[in-house]
């Protein structure tokens, strides 16, 4: 991760030009005092009333430069804090996008929504209006003071002496509401998978009737939300008061002791007017100092949990010289493949080989590990032990670009994006993906059919994840994705599952036609039963492995998961195979 000082150095330029345009644009706001200061004792006291025009175009000048410096230096920052923002944001996204899957695991996705919108938003905030205020409060405290102690050295002690202790009570309620801020912001992201998860699931959450629970513990969370916001109110109702307090003070104690001075003739009239207006101008950046020790807090929160997930490495990592095959064929082979995932034995002992343009079938129960063959040869995780080759080289040696590249992956829970169908069937490959492979990859997996009917046809717009298309539907537009990227390795997992058989079979026949190494995980007999082997997955070792004739020979789990799928299809006399339904 970049650091944020390298943004600050990065823009230095335009900070350091900021900062030139605050301190005139200040400067400017010091010397209007001089000005009244010279209107009360020379135009009104000493009766030089040819000076009121001079002095009177002075203060427009005032005003104007003022506008302009003040006009330039908030443009430079906004335009500095959203450069700074819009790159730590990318910065963030891409560094997320990857980091392993695992990350994703432990992460839930309400959260890692907070820390690339909400965090960012308070950095952005630090790096601009934040930062813009403390550099011109900090230059209109020393240079108003300047001009006090110029005018009164005696009365200048007055705020010297509140300035440390406006600055104390800004640092306790700093350290007080920081550790609140970051607690919101936890919470806050809780709130926000909370609200995320109901949204996205409310379909399921309304088969169950579950809106009442939801509703209830939506308002749990936000009632923890409600009471961090109350404790950070208390702490600042507690303190704030006693800024207004000082602010308020501070005038009447220089017009207290300033008047006994004019009155004993040690300063004059006009001084003590250009005194009062300074001591009035300063204390707004005494009230200011609550605020942004606020935001500055926050911000400040927030940097230390960005850097905290941009510590974060990927587990899987490309080799430092990847081996880049010049085509990949296709065969696939684990030797003796492991895998263990975080202390549980998901696969032991592994092994079989795939050569180019077969297909193997691998069924087993649920939980047997038939999805974590897939995830190890994507190396969306590594395998503990063994190793997986691809084309006779081991996939840890390959680049991950070539390697997820030459896999199309049909996965059961199928993703939709809010997209035209077009664009969902193209995701990958954009560029590259012709109209007509769209209609053709359609075309095999028998979506065609359905997306044909629809008034807009391919550029018909599907709702977020799918909604409005029955599962049948979604699994078709996901296969022609997967078929329109024409890989070498096409993996289908558990894909025709809310297929009815006869488009099921549809799509198992138009499958004998693609051209390429097919791993196919299913518990249907009918989806596996023409692979060129099958193997049976139970508790992540291989039971049994054949193909369809000899499996049903061995009578065990495919055999006994043949006669509970097919069982009333089987011809009493001569224990035949319908194949039709099949």
């Amino acid at each position: 991760m970049n650091k944020l000082s390298y943004y600050l150095k990065k823009y230095w330029y335009a900070y350091a030009f900021a900062l030139l345009c605050t301190i005139i644009a200040v400067v400017l706001d010091m010397v209007s005092p001089q000005v009244t200061k010279n209107i009360i004792d020379k135009v009104i006291i000493e009766g030089k009333t040819d000076l009121l025009f001079s002095l009177l175009s002075m203060i427009l000048f005032i005003g104007l430069g003022r506008a302009v410096f003040t006009y330039v230096k908030e443009l430079i920052f906004d335009t500095v804090s959203s450069k700074i923002g819009s790159q730590l944001r990318k910065r963030l996204f891409t560094h997320i996008q990857g980091l392993s899957i695992s990350f994703f695991d432990e992460n839930n996705t309400g959260e890692l929504m907070s820390r690339v919108k909400d965090d960012v938003d308070r950095i952005w905030a630090a790096t601009g209006y934040v930062s813009m205020l403390i550099f011109e409060v900090t230059i209109h405290t020393g240079i108003a003071l300047f001009f006090m102690y110029r005018e009164s050295a005696s009365l200048a002690i007055i705020p010297t002496i509140v300035l440390p202790i406006v600055g104390g009570l800004a640092i306790l309620m700093e350290n007080k509401l920081g550790k609140i801020y970051e607690n919101i912001s936890e919470q806050n992201a809780k709130l926000n998978t909370v609200a995320q998860e109901n949204l996205a699931g409310v379909r399921t959450v309304k088969a169950f009737a579950r809106e009442k629970f939801e509703i209830n513990k939506f308002l749990s969370h936000n009632k923890q939300y409600y009471d961090l916001n109350m404790k950070q109110s208390k702490v600042f109702i507690k303190l704030y008061p006693y800024f207004q307090l000082i602010t308020k003070l501070l005038p009447m104690f220089v017009i207290l002791f300033g008047g006994r001075q004019v009155i004993r003739g040690e300063i004059s009239l006009g001084t003590l007017g250009a005194f009062t207006e300074y001591s009035m101008n300063i204390v707004w950046p005494m009230e200011m100092l609550g605020w942004l020790s606020n935001d500055l807090a926050a911000a400040f929160a927030s940097y230390k949990r960005i850097r905290k997930i941009f510590a974060e490495e990927a587990k899987i990592t490309e080799p430092e010289n990847p081996v880049i095959l010049d085509e990949v064929k296709g065969s696939v082979e684990f030797n003796q493949v492991s895998f263990n995932l975080n202390g549980n034995d998901i696969l032991t002992d592994i092994s079989f080989k795939l050569e180019a343009g077969k297909t193997i079938g691998i069924m087993g129960t649920t939980g047997a590990g038939k999805s974590s063959i897939i995830n190890l040869l994507q190396r969306f995780y590594d395998a503990s032990q063994g190793e997986i080759l691809l084309d006779g080289v081991n996939i840890k040696d390959l680049s991950l670009k070539q390697l997820r590249g030459s896999i199309s992956l049909v996965m059961q829970d199928v993703f939709l994006f809010s997209d035209t169908i077009n664009e969902n069937v193209k995701l990958g490959k954009r560029p590259w993906v012709k109209q007509e492979e769209v209609i053709e990859a359609a075309h095999y997996s028998q979506a065609s059919e359905f997306i044909e009917r629809m008034d807009d046809g391919y550029d018909t717009i599907i709702g977020e994840r799918g909604v409005g298309l029955s599962g049948g539907q979604k699994q078709r537009i996901s296969i022609a994705r997967a078929l329109a990227k024409k890989t070498p390795i096409l993996v289908l997992d558990d894909s025709t599952s809310a297929l009815d058989m006869e488009t099921e079979h549809l799509i198992q026949k138009s499958l004998t036609d693609i051209k390429a190494t097919k791993i196919i995980i299913a518990h249907r007999i009918s989806a596996v039963r023409n692979a060129d082997e099958i193997i049976i997955l139970e508790n992540g070792k291989i039971k049994e492995r054949g193909t369809h004739e000899t499996l049903l020979k061995e009578k065990g789990y495919y055999y006994q998961t043949y006669q509970a799928q097919y069982g009333d299809y089987i011809s009493d006399s001569g224990n035949r195979e319908v194949t039709t339904c099949l």
